[in-house]
């Protein structure tokens, strides 16, 4: 499957995202992967990437369209591929939409995971991370058998520096501003899947029925 997974911080795109790679061996793909591996290869797209937040700038979105272009030629991209975090904005789609095109390929859809405000930022305020192996916990649904202390790794687990309630806001604003447009560019594409939730069942039944539609 080729699926870009929409919705605001906290909504469980990770999580879907996990499960719809067991449905037929998609890979996830996140803006950040891609970058971060593009510097580690040492290639010149990625000595660009390297020098650019070195300097303190935005990666530009050729460069980042180049480095997806490389990625999505890569082997483990043929059984398909589930974009997290990307496009984030209206013309990092139509240029989404224009390689897929040279590549001969074309989305099954964009699904959105279309949850109220107040859950995310309940969910993520009471979300604990650990500082050594990065197991995640909730302090209400998930929390760890010693309070603080990871269960995987006994590492100390702390809340995100971007998990606070201000900081939320902030992300959901700039989400907002610059990625929920995208919701209606894919409606009018006729690529729109739209769920208001993120349990697993029902987000895999409703990509399930679009496969097969």
């Amino acid at each position: 499957m080729k699926v870009i997974l929409l919705g605001p911080p906290g909504a469980g795109k990770g999580t879907i995202a996990k499960a719809l790679m067991q449905l037929d061996g998609s890979v996830q793909i996140s803006t950040g992967d891609i970058l971060r591996a593009a510097i580690a290869e040492g290639s010149d797209l990625g000595k660009q990437v390297e020098a650019a937040m070195a300097a303190g700038n935005l990666v530009t979105d050729q460069l980042i369209m180049d480095i997806m272009e490389q990625r999505l030629q890569q082997e483990d991209c043929q059984q398909g591929y589930l974009l997290d975090g990307f496009p984030r904005t209206i013309p990092q789609a139509e240029a989404l939409k224009a390689l897929l095109a040279r590549l001969g390929e074309k989305l099954d859809c964009a699904l959105e995971l279309d949850i109220p405000r107040e859950v995310i930022i309940d969910r993520l305020t009471t979300r604990r991370t650990c500082t050594n192996c990065g197991e995640i916990y909730n302090v209400k649904s998930k929390p760890p058998k010693v309070d603080g202390i990871c269960d995987v790794c006994g590492n100390v687990i702390v809340q995100r520096a971007d998990e606070t309630e201000e900081a939320i806001e902030n992300r959901l604003q700039v989400y907002n501003d610059q990625t929920a447009p995208l919701v209606d560019f894919y409606r009018d594409e006729g690529l729109l899947v739209s769920v208001q939730t993120s349990d697993l069942e029902p987000v895999v039944a409703a990509i399930r029925e679009r496969l097969q539609g």
